[in-house]
C-alpha cells in the first residue's frame, strides 16, 4: 500500500503540471535568490513567476527546511 504524501511535498505534482518546471528548478531558483526570508521568497515567486500562494509557500517551506537540515 502506498504511503500518503503530506506537507509541502504533496503540492509538488500539481506545481510541476501547472507551471511546467520540475521541482528541482524551482528549488534552485529559491536557493540562488538573494532573498532569504520566507515571505519575501513567497512574494517573489508569486510576482515574478506567477505562482499561487499555496504553491509558492510549499516550495519555499520545503527548500528552507532542507537548508536548515544541512
Amino acid at each position: 500500500m502506498a504511503t500518503a504524501v503530506n506537507g509541502p511535498v504533496s503540492y509538488f505534482p500539481s506545481i510541476e503540471k501547472k507551471y511546467g518546471r520540475p521541482i528541482a528548478e524551482w528549488k534552485e531558483l529559491i536557493r540562488t535568490s538573494p532573498l532569504t526570508k520566507h515571505m519575501e521568497l513567497v512574494s517573489w515567486l508569486k510576482s515574478e513567476h506567477g505562482l499561487g500562494h499555496g504553491h509558492a509557500n510549499a516550495l519555499v517551506a520545503h527548500t528552507l527546511a532542507e537548508k536548515a537540515d544541512e
